[in-house]
């Protein structure tokens, strides 16, 4: 047994069961392994686009994603991927080749020192110097990529290491226990509820990584405080539910943030900062807070909170609803907007403009899916509205690149979350910058059988810049480009092609296309005109609630 074969025992005994990369000549002893083995290695056609994968795998399931790629460019085409997931709190195991320890002191062909490189952009990473260390740095990986926060590390393997005979076995998996908060915090955060008029819900992805959805909803509903939900919290409330404000977080002003205007309490639940800065929603830092999470707050003057819950959030909600008494307590003002969100989400339910208005195309992509199925969100200007018009059932049904915010997601995420949950109805949602930056991976979802629908709003530009320079300067410049013809592009892959030409065509061909065994792409025309016009309704918003 060599280095690599024990590496790669090691990810068995960790429950690999993808690894998503590009082959290359340092990680030949590797891929060798990786054949031998129970695990199926998904050959990319960009290494970017095997680290989302990686990304969306571990925010969906938990446990860590795993991306491999060879040395220099390999490993450079990784990051962009690794730092998303690092940033949204995905777990994810990045493994790079490297070249020999013998080279490494020379100027040497495609060498880059890749530990320094990744460090900034990982909670931890290390080189494998010694075979026998391997089996630890391994375990550790993973250990450190799955706690909370979860998010991504690095494990960079020499060649000529990874062909050394190694000796040794995977070291046994620590199962984490819960820990639970302590009952005088408790006990201070529902006073603060008791005694508050207008209290306000913020939850974020951290409820949905640590399972909360139930006893947030149960919790909510019995004190009978709204919820307003990050764009990484969709559906830990559902937003069916008659406490939910749905979703907060755009830079301009909405409905929402008048919520925040009028409370006397933020009940931050699995909330983190790079979610939606709270300078935005607290710019003075006087908005009393009660800090719900499995971590301890970040330092923020805008989010000091008075009272931090720090261990299982489940169990913290349903203690800290057995201590809370709002009985008698008048309705909290922010629920008086929930009509004013509806009307304003309902009213493009019969428009019939064409180009699509993009709030009109998001209504009937929502009618065609199910609670269960899964829409992944590349970054632009429909990611906006994808995070303002689409609404969830369930957690992790929305998946919308935040923290980093990273173009190019949408359709390796979506090859990922299509082997998480075959069964589901996947749709990736782009606009035509990100698509053209990883549809080369469309190749890859039709070798591996993976069958999902990639909507692009087509506008011709990067339109959420356009968006941002018309507000700021009156003008645009350097974002309108040229597409492909996107049909042809589609069908010369051996995939399905559709083209949207009436706004009552849209809902007919996504059923259509979520029908075909093998991905489609439908090329949709989209009105973003839209988008100055909502600047200009809501970015004075006065709340006269």
């Amino acid at each position: 047994m060599n280095t690599a074969e024990l590496l790669v025992r090691c990810l068995e005994n960790e429950g690999v069961e993808y690894i998503f990369g590009l082959p290359g000549e340092e990680n030949l002893q590797v891929l060798e392994a990786i054949e031998q083995s129970s695990i199926q290695f998904i050959t990319t056609r960009h290494e970017q686009g095997a680290a989302f994968m990686a990304d969306v795998y571990g925010r969906l399931t938990g446990k860590a994603g795993v991306c491999l790629s060879t040395l220099g460019p390999g490993a450079t085409n990784l990051m962009t991927g690794v730092a998303d997931a690092n940033l949204d709190g995905a777990p994810l195991v990045a493994i790079t080749g490297q070249v020999g320890t013998d080279r490494m002191h020379i100027e040497s062909h495609q060498y880059l020192d890749l530990v320094a490189m990744f460090s900034p952009v990982t909670k931890w990473n290390a080189q494998i110097v010694r075979p026998s260390i391997t089996p630890e740095v391994v375990r550790r990986a993973f250990k450190r990529a799955q706690t909370e926060k979860p998010g991504a590390v690095h494990i960079d393997l020499p060649e000529n290491i990874a062909a050394m005979p190694a000796t040794g076995e995977p070291l046994r998996r620590d199962e984490l226990e819960k820990t639970y908060a302590a009952y005088q915090s408790i006990n201070r955060a529902a006073q603060l509820i008791c005694h508050a008029q207008n209290p306000l819900i913020l939850v974020g992805n951290g409820a949905i990584r640590a399972h909360a959805s139930e006893a947030l909803t149960e919790f909510a509903t019995r004190l009978h405080i709204p919820v307003a939900n990050t764009f990484m919290g969709k559906g830990v409330i559902p937003y069916t539910h008659p406490l939910s404000l749905w979703t907060v977080g755009l830079q301009q002003r909405d409905y929402i943030n008048c919520s925040f205007d009028q409370t006397d309490l933020v009940i931050a639940v699995g909330y983190d900062l790079i979610e939606y800065s709270p300078k935005r929603w607290n710019p003075n830092g006087d908005i009393p807070i009660i800090h719900i999470g499995a971590t301890h707050a970040e330092i923020d003057s805008s989010y000091i909170p008075q009272v931090e819950i720090v261990g299982d959030i489940s169990d913290s909600l349903v203690e800290l609803s057995r201590r809370a008494d709002r009985s008698g307590k008048p309705e909290p003002v922010g629920l008086r907007l929930r009509n004013d969100i509806r009307a304003d989400y309902e009213q493009y339910a019969n428009d019939e403009g064409f180009p699509i208005k993009p709030q009109k195309l998001i209504y009937d992509l929502r009618q065609v899916m199910g609670p269960e199925d899964i829409v992944i969100s590349d970054v632009g200007a429909h990611k906006m509205w994808m995070a303002r018009h689409y609404h969830c059932d369930m957690p992790n049904t929305c998946l919308i690149s935040n923290g980093f915010a990273a173009m190019g997601i949408a359709i390796p995420g979506a090859i990922a979350a299509k082997l998480v949950y075959p069964k589901r109805k996947v749709v990736a949602v782009t606009g035509d910058g990100g698509f053209m930056m990883n549809c080369q991976e469309l190749e890859t979802a039709l070798r591996v059988g993976t069958a999902f629908v990639t909507l692009v709003f087509n506008d011709g530009g990067y339109g959420l810049i356009e968006w941002k320079q018309q507000n700021q300067f009156g003008k645009s410049t350097f974002v309108k480009f040229g597409n492909p013809d996107f049909v042809r592009l589609a069908e010369s892959m051996g995939l399905k092609g559709y083209r949207v030409e009436a706004v009552t065509e849209l809902v007919p061909i996504l059923k259509t296309a979520l029908a075909q065994e093998v991905p489609a792409v439908i090329d949709c025309p989209v009105d973003y005109r839209e988008n100055l016009l909502f600047s200009q309704k809501y970015g004075d918003l006065s709340c006269a609630i």
